[in-house]
């Protein structure tokens, strides 16, 4: 009879509070988290690039979503029209600080049919995308060094 043998199961240690805080701020900021822990490196670049992107994107008309696709009508979540909108308005999320101002400056948000006009608006609401989700990854890697799992 063969003996099962017990597979010792790596411990997985919680992260600290300060992690998640660093988190946070990394979210609302783009770059904030590593700068926070002295990287300035990765601040530079990570952040760097998630600013550049979001102000590019802006800049060639680029649209950013929110729940609401036409601005005037009340919103119901079972409406195939903005439930259409949630993914690419999760994506925009993702640049924390950069997207709450630009939503209460209204910039980017309203139907401005010379912005639709311009030949590089998907261009930019590509940008404008990707810069959220390049932010959620420069999140994901500020808590990871936080949390001592990365150098």
């Amino acid at each position: 009879m063969v003996k099962a043998e017990r597979l010792d199961v790596e411990r997985i240690e919680p992260a600290p509070g300060s992690a998640w805080l660093i988190g946070l701020a990394a979210w609302f900021v783009p770059g904030s988290g590593h700068l926070l822990q002295k990287k300035w490196g990765r601040a530079a670049l990570m952040g760097g690039a998630v600013w550049l992107s979001f102000f590019v994107g802006l800049a060639m008309g680029g649209h950013m979503f929110d729940l609401s696709p036409d601005g005037t009508a009340p919103v119901s979540l079972f409406d195939w029209s903005t439930m259409i909108q949630v993914p690419p308005m999760i994506a925009n999320l993702g640049s924390g600080i950069l997207y709450v101002v630009s939503w209460l400056m209204d910039i980017g948000f309203a139907d401005d049919p010379a912005q639709a006009a311009r030949t590089t608006y998907e261009y930019g609401n590509t940008f404008l995308l990707i810069a959220g989700l390049m932010n959620y990854l420069t999140m994901l890697d500020a808590f990871d060094v936080a949390a001592g799992r990365k150098s």
